[in-house]
């Protein structure tokens, strides 16, 4: 089937023969991650769409596709409106276009192992209003139907040393059996792979970009864990790394262990816990907590070493990132560039550092009105020149083992127009701003997403994506709990934010068929010891070293202390980086972050 429109037709009949009027299509794996391996594309197989945050549904002869801000441009030039409508993320969720749409004697089907109980309950309510039915199904008709669906990864398991991790596998383990303690739990069910990744000390390679591997834990009270995946997947280093007290079991066991549960107490994370885990628990009679999962808060306060370990991947990063920008400088105005090959540039100067295992994501390289599309994925299909008097934004970043680096820099190629400086200097204020702040312990994010935007919302603009998102160590480019966000940008932003957690500043501003614009800077937080200060404070330091480009700055938007904060990050950034280039680097650096 090499059309969507044929996919679309071979679901409809499998529903038709499993006799379901409907069906939920999330973009998620059953640990509930964002970025997913091959197997668990589905949503992308059915309609194309190649973003990292979506679901599709069906009903009858309708079908529809649900994204967010982010993806408004994306969404359109890769999903066909003729068969799937387009419906944006929050005003409209799958479950209340379902409900709109469905009617008596409707069946619905979801796999509830790509649903949490939260939403299967919302969902159903929704549908028995109508007199419709929400049904689990065995087995999820689009495997059935995807005749060359991707095999999960066969890639082995690897360690993650003490001296990188910070901490180890037993001491961590030994903190989650405290909190079971804590909560008079037996047991606690884990299933975000970064999670367990962490817990264990372990790192894959069955997710692109993400070095985690496809596993399920159950982490017990005694410091114990059993940890479910395919057996072969462990060499005998692995093996001798998790010790006696880490059972392996094969990844088929865990759904009967679930069930096996009766009479123990068990916690479980609502948010990455899917549907069939809490139904196993119930059928098997456990008792259940819904709790989150105990790792996600440590994993997210990054010890000293996990710090130095960030500190010293950016260092590197950064001085591949100037390289990169050198580069650019010199070779874009003579044109003949294009997204493809500037991102595959930007790959082999971090390569050349000898030390990258992945990139982080797919490395956004957007020329013009591509830069536009927040989420943009180029490809041979839409891959553009870049052209002069024109504005280039890259989002990229690297895996290494000792830290994830993610940043965003915006190039003026030849002569910017006066609109573009005004609004790239409305965003380095507001990147300024927020890169300034000191606030009390207890703040969240959503109380300080504000401090980005104000510079764009005086001139009556705005970005429809969050500000800052957590970062991993060697682990997920996204990850919670903390986030810096607007309540309409992203949900569940109420994390306190702690002294050791590395979020993102990444405002932006984006001209739909024109240009983007995104600074962004990976920040860790730190303690800050003001005078006559009455309550303990936090503040960001910039863990990111690379030059902003100033042919963009309109200088005359700029406070001096705006001018001070510039001057004083490119000054760090010649003296931190410009060691680590040859003499033509080094001197375009000095040059270009020289002082405002």
């Amino acid at each position: 089937m090499s059309t969507i429109k044929d996919r679309l037709a071979a679901l409809k009949a499998q529903l038709s023969e499993d006799r379901l009027t409907g069906f939920v299509v999330p973009l998620t794996d059953e640990h509930m991650s964002e970025y997913v391996g091959g197997y668990a594309q589905r949503l992308e197989w059915l309609t194309g769409f190649g973003g990292s945050a979506g679901s599709a549904a069906l009903i009858g002869n309708r079908a529809a596709i649900f994204t967010d801000g982010r993806y408004t441009l994306q969404v359109r030039e890769q999903v066909p409106g003729a068969l799937f409508e387009y419906q944006d993320v929050p005003k409209t969720s799958a479950a209340e276009w379902l409900a709109a749409a469905a009617g008596m004697g409707d069946r619905i089907g979801y796999d509830p192992w790509l649903h949490t109980r939260g939403w299967v309950r919302n969902t159903a309510t929704a549908l028995q209003a109508k007199g419709a039915e929400l049904v689990a199904v065995s087995a999820n008709p689009i495997d059935r139907v995807w005749r060359d669906r991707p095999a999960p990864s066969a890639a082995r398991l690897e360690v993650h040393p003490d001296d990188l991790a910070g901490q180890s596998a037993a001491d961590k383990r030994a903190g989650v059996a405290a909190w079971l303690a804590q909560m008079g739990a037996d047991a606690t069910v884990i299933t975000a792979l970064d999670s367990i990744a962490w817990l264990l000390n372990i790192r894959g390679r069955d997710v692109v970009h993400t070095p985690v591997a496809l596993a399920f834990a159950i982490a017990r009270a005694d410091a114990s864990v059993d940890l479910y995946t395919a057996p072969e997947k462990l060499s005998d280093e692995v093996r001798a790394h998790l010790g006696s007290d880490v059972r392996i079991h094969p990844r088929a066991d865990f759904e009967p262990a679930l069930s096996g549960m009766g009479g123990k107490t068990v916690s479980a994370d609502p948010a990455s816990g899917v549907a069939a885990i809490f139904a196993a628990l119930d059928a098997g009679g456990a008792k259940i907590i819904e709790a989150r999962d105990p790792c996600v808060l440590a994993k997210a306060l990054k010890n000293p070493v996990e710090i130095a370990g960030t500190s010293a991947a950016h260092r590197r990063d950064g001085a591949a990132l100037t390289r990169f920008l050198h580069w650019f400088d010199g070779e874009a105005p003579k044109g003949g560039l294009t997204e493809l090959s500037a991102a595959a540039k930007l790959k082999q100067f971090r390569d050349q550092t000898n030390m990258l295992e992945d990139l982080s994501f797919d490395t956004i390289s957007g020329a013009g009105p591509n830069g536009a599309v927040v989420h943009y994925r180029v490809s041979e299909a839409t891959n553009r020149p870049i052209t002069r008097d024109s504005i280039y934004l890259v989002d990229s970043g690297g895996q290494y083992r000792d830290g994830t680096t993610d940043v965003t820099r915006t190039m003026a190629v030849g002569t910017p127009t006066a609109e573009m400086k005004d609004r790239f200097t409305r965003v380095l204020k507001g990147h300024i701003a927020l890169a300034r702040a000191v606030f009390p312990v207890g703040t969240r994010g959503a109380q300080l997403d504000v401090l980005a935007r104000q510079f764009l919302w005086e001139a009556g603009l705005d970005y429809a994506h969050g500000t800052g998102h957590g970062v991993g160590s060697y682990l997920a480019v996204h990850e919670g709990p903390q986030r810096i966000a607007s309540s309409a940008a992203q949900s569940g932003n109420d994390e306190p934010l702690y002294a050791g957690m590395i979020l993102s500043n990444e405002p932006g501003y984006y001209k739909t068929g024109e240009y983007g614009i995104r600074i962004e800077n990976l920040v860790l937080i730190e303690e800050r010891q003001v005078a006559g200060a009455e309550k303990p404070l936090l503040g960001f330091r910039e863990l990111t070293l690379a030059p902003i480009d100033r042919a963009l700055i309109d200088l005359d938007l700029l406070t001096p202390v705006e001018r001070a904060w510039v001057d004083a990050y490119h000054a760090r950034v010649i003296a931190e980086i410009a060691p680590q280039l040859d003499d033509a680097a080094r001197a375009w650096l000095e040059a270009a972050a020289a002082p405002l």
